[in-house]
C-alpha cells in the first residue's frame, strides 16, 4: 500500500494562510469594527485581563481585528501596555503605550510606539498577552503570518502567562500544522467570546 503523502507544515500553513487572508479581504468596515467592540468587550470581562497589572498587545492593521478601541479601554482601565516594535532581523522590542499620539507610521505599514524601548526581554514583565493571528487550532496552535516574531516573544515569555489570539468568527477550529518553534497560546478571543484551549 502506497505511503499517503501530506503536505509539509510549512506548505500546509501558505495554503490555510492564503484562503483565510482571502476570507478577510471579503470583511467589510461595518463587521470588522463591530468584530473589534465585541472582542474589547470581552477580554475586558475575562478573569484573566482584569486582574493582569501588565498586558502585551498590539496595533491592528489591515483586516485584522482592530484593537485601538481595546488599547484606550486597558489604558482607561489602569493596565500597562506594552507594544511591539519590529527589529530587522524580525524580532520585537517592546515599548508602552501613552495613547493614540504615542504611534507612529514604521516600516512595513505598522504603527509602533515611539515611547523609549524597553528590550525585547520586556514582554517577560507581561501578565497577558494579546496577540495577532489569523487562526488557532483546537489544541491552540496559533497560525501567524510566517514572520516568526511572536514565536520568539512567546518563548520569553514566564510560566503561567495567558496567551491569547485575536480572531473573526470562523478561524477558530482548524487543523493548523505544528512545527517544532510552534507554541500553543492559551485562548482565542472572538467576537462570540473567549475559547479556552486545553493542550496536551
Amino acid at each position: 500500500m502506497a505511503p499517503s503523502h501530506r503536505p509539509e507544515p510549512s506548505a500546509a500553513k501558505t495554503a490555510l494562510r492564503d484562503q483565510l487572508l482571502t476570507a478577510r479581504n471579503r470583511l467589510s468596515p461595518a463587521g470588522i469594527g463591530a468584530a473589534s467592540r465585541a472582542i474589547a468587550d470581552h477580554l475586558l470581562a475575562s478573569a484573566e485581563v482584569r486582574r493582569a497589572a501588565t498586558i502585551g498587545c498590539y496595533v491592528s492593521v489591515g483586516t485584522e481585528p482592530g484593537t485601538s478601541l481595546l488599547l484606550d479601554d486597558l489604558r482607561t482601565a489602569g493596565k500597562r501596555v506594552l507594544l511591539p516594535v519590529l527589529q530587522r532581523d524580525n524580532d520585537l522590542d517592546w515599548a508602552l503605550y501613552a495613547g493614540p499620539a504615542s504611534l507612529a507610521s514604521a516600516r512595513l505599514g505598522l504603527l509602533e510606539p515611539v515611547t523609549r524601548p524597553l528590550g525585547p526581554d520586556a514582554i517577560g514583565t507581561a501578565d497577558v498577552v494579546l496577540l495577532p493571528g489569523l487562526a488557532a487550532s483546537p489544541a491552540g496552535m496559533r497560525l501567524g503570518r510566517g514572520g516568526g516574531s511572536y514565536d520568539r516573544a512567546l518563548a520569553r515569555l514566564h510560566p503561567g502567562t495567558w496567551t491569547c489570539v485575536l480572531l473573526h468568527e470562523g478561524e477558530t477550529g482548524h487543523d493548523v500544522p505544528a512545527e517544532p518553534h510552534d507554541r500553543p497560546v492559551d485562548a482565542a478571543a472572538t467576537p462570540s467570546g473567549v475559547v479556552r484551549f486545553r493542550h496536551g
